[in-house]
């Protein structure tokens, strides 16, 4: 085996301190380059919800000959009005979710002599956002239910992700007489030296 003179070492190691730098560098790069698909959600991109969210109750509550101030109580105050048109308001409303396809709805009024005489736009949703996300949890609560049901009848033991009513209980008394036994949970006080 040929030993390596001297004067070659140094030039080596900095040949290997070049290649090991060189391999970080292209693994960093893959690695990013295989988190940045949306999959992954990074880069985190926010939902913008702009304008008014009007319901087909409000719609069906618009009648002929009402007041701009009745309107504005039963829609809300418009996104958009116009010096130019000032007997029309636009309600336009547009969601562009962090990823998806956005959602865009407008609905317009119309005054003459400060009565409201036609409306016209999109259809409308049923209910606001906060009350879909209470139908779904109710409707989520309802498919497992049915779910528990359907395993308790093929002769499956249920599985059950809640406390027994009887464990919930005896802690809730627990702590009602010995306050001492719940454990500190965030932004309790610490209790004080003596």
């Amino acid at each position: 085996m040929a030993r390596l003179s001297p004067q070659l070492l140094p030039a080596r190691r900095r040949a290997r301190r070049g290649l090991s730098a060189g391999l970080a560098a292209a693994a960093m790069v893959a690695l990013l380059a295989g988190c940045s698909g949306e999959k992954w959600g990074f880069p985190y991109r926010a939902s913008v919800q702009q304008g008014n969210w009007i319901t087909q109750e409000q719609v069906a509550t618009l009648q002929e000959g009402m007041t701009r101030e009745q309107v504005r109580f039963v829609l809300g105050s418009p996104t958009l009005t116009s010096v130019l048109h000032a007997d029309r308001w636009d309600y336009p409303y547009f969601y562009q979710p962090g990823t998806g396809d956005p959602q865009q709805r407008l609905f317009t009024v119309w005054f003459e002599n400060d009565r409201l005489v036609r409306w016209q736009g999109d259809e409308q949703p049923e209910v606001q956002p906060f009350q879909q996300a209470e139908r779904d949890v109710q409707r989520s609560r309802r498919e497992s239910a049915d779910d528990t049901r359907q395993q308790e009848r093929d002769g499956e033991p249920a599985t059950r992700a809640t406390a027994p009513a009887a464990e919930v209980q005896q802690a809730g008394e627990a702590a009602a007489t010995n306050p001492s036994s719940v454990p500190a949970g965030p932004g309790s006080a610490p209790e004080p030296l003596r």
